[in-house]
């Protein structure tokens, strides 16, 4: 027999339970050091302002009753906890009429906290990755537990969901930007993505013709390789392959949250458990069927699954088509793209404060560092993914505009610098005050591209850059603009 005629699921829902539940763990812990002074009560975008601005029924969230900072960090650590007992397998330890409504339970429970922190988050959780860990997490309810094996159904609407996030990234490319299509696009990528990493600067230096090829097998990935997810075996893994591979590429060249691992995991559901365990060092086991109740439940869950792609669908069709958009509440089912557009430059806003009385020409200025954004042109790109630095991504975001009048927190990251506010300085990987507060701070503009190689050889620099404007002027304690913010 051959490895792929083995057409179960068990091994292959075992991985993806673990992989899911670690990307939860991390997810969990971002929510628990980073929520609070982003969207908390007194956040950059304060809790406040989504209860206000929305109702219950729009965005569901335990934090539109409770908005505090207690609840939230309750939450988030409940968060952490039940994700170590997913990825210990804790539902396997208890007898098998057990296992698997208590699975249900526990993932139901992971997808309802996390559903929390996005519907509340604002701007902060506006990323495409936030409702494809939901819409995957909730399916992972229905994979059952135990030495049952998954239902089938339940298998192939993962094979949905990473259908439209492949699939999907591949359409908005070639609508978007003619760089997608003349195959020039990777000849700006790597160095203008929002956090190069330190293989970036090595990716953005290889040779034009590596960047066509590279762009022409995006294309092959994401356009024409997710249609054999629904093949039969061995050509499904051989596209689940194929994904794989293709993200991990992702992952060595950029820093893209838990995207990439995200997708990985989904793409366990391409896989069979004969093909894994002919690459893997486990053994193949013979599961018997799920319970009748969750068959049944599976069968629901697909009809509901089907009703709501019907808008995603059209959304993939139309040539209007808009990435990263949930077209329900509960982040049921989501359409996905990323880098429909690529930018040529790459902009950066550098924050600087100082403990002078008077702003004068001679003032001297010192600058903030932030954990994964350029700032320091001697600084080599960190690699903070799967972690995801939620203020430096949006920092990304803000500097495309000369100035802060589409990121209005940004304002509110100032007074909170000139506050001295311990919950933001720890959004930061270094304060050049730490024992004061500075009296002035100020924004600039600057313009970065990655050193050649020689003057990477002359300066040892990894970035060079230069000033192109004023994002904020100088501005104190009771500065009217920053009152009103």
């Amino acid at each position: 027999m051959l490895p792929w005629d083995a057409e179960s699921y068990w091994l292959a829902r075992v991985l993806f339970h673990r992989g899911l539940a670690a990307i939860y763990l991390l997810a969990f812990l971002v929510a628990a050091k980073q929520f609070r002074p982003l969207a908390g009560e007194d956040g950059l975008l304060p809790i406040r302002q989504y209860v206000e601005r929305h109702s219950f029924r729009e965005r569901p969230s335990l934090f539109y009753y409770y908005p505090s900072d207690r609840v939230v960090g309750v939450a988030a650590w409940a968060g952490v906890g039940l994700s170590l007992v997913a990825l210990a397998g804790g539902p396997t330890w208890l007898p098998t009429p057990y296992a698997v409504p208590t699975s249900m339970a526990l993932w139901l429970a992971l997808w309802g906290l996390y559903l929390s922190f996005v519907n509340a988050g604002q701007t902060f959780y506006g990323y495409g990755w936030e409702s494809m860990l939901l819409e995957t997490g909730f399916l992972a309810a229905f994979l059952g537990a135990g030495p049952t094996g998954p239902p089938v159904v339940v298998v192939w609407l993962l094979k949905w969901v990473l259908f439209r996030n492949m699939f999907g990234a591949g359409l908005i490319k070639l609508r978007g930007d003619d760089c997608w299509r003349d195959c020039t696009a990777l000849d700006y990528h790597y160095e203008t993505q929002p956090i190069p990493n330190p293989a970036s600067w090595y990716a953005h230096h290889l040779p034009d013709r590596f960047h066509r090829v590279e762009v022409l097998g995006n294309h092959v990935v994401e356009v024409a390789v997710p249609f054999l997810y629904f093949a039969p075996q061995p050509w499904a893994s051989v596209a689940g392959a194929a994904t794989v591979g293709f993200q991990g590429w992702l992952m060595v060249t950029g820093n893209f949250s838990w995207l990439n691992a995200l997708t990985i995991v989904q793409a366990v559901a391409t896989f069979s458990d004969g093909v894994l365990a002919a690459v893997l060092p486990v053994g193949a086991r013979t599961a018997s069927s799920p319970p009748l109740y969750l068959q049944a439940l599976a069968v629901v869950i697909a009809a509901v699954v089907l009703w709501r792609s019907v808008e995603p669908a059209r959304n993939i069709l139309s040539e209007r088509q808009v990435m990263n958009t949930a077209f329900d509440p509960l982040h049921l089912v989501n359409t996905y793209g990323a880098f429909g557009s690529i930018t040529r430059d790459r902009y950066e806003i550098v924050v600087q404060g100082t403990t002078d009385d008077a702003v004068t020409p001679d003032t001297e200025w010192e600058t903030y560092e932030f954990r994964g954004k350029p700032t320091d042109p001697d600084r080599r790109p960190r690699q903070v993914a799967p972690y995801h630095y939620r203020l430096d991504w949006q920092l990304w975001f803000a500097a495309m505009a000369p100035t802060p009048h589409r990121s209005p927190w940004f304002l509110a990251l100032l007074k909170r610098l000139l506050d001295g506010d311990e919950a933001t300085r720890d959004l930061l990987e270094s304060v050049p005050f730490p024992d004061e507060t500075p009296t002035h701070v100020r924004a600039v503009r600057y313009r970065y591209r990655f050193t050649t190689p020689e003057e990477r050889r002359e300066t040892g620099r990894w970035w060079a850059r230069e000033r192109v404007g004023t994002y904020v002027s100088p501005v104190g304690e009771g500065d009217l603009r920053l009152a009103r913010a």
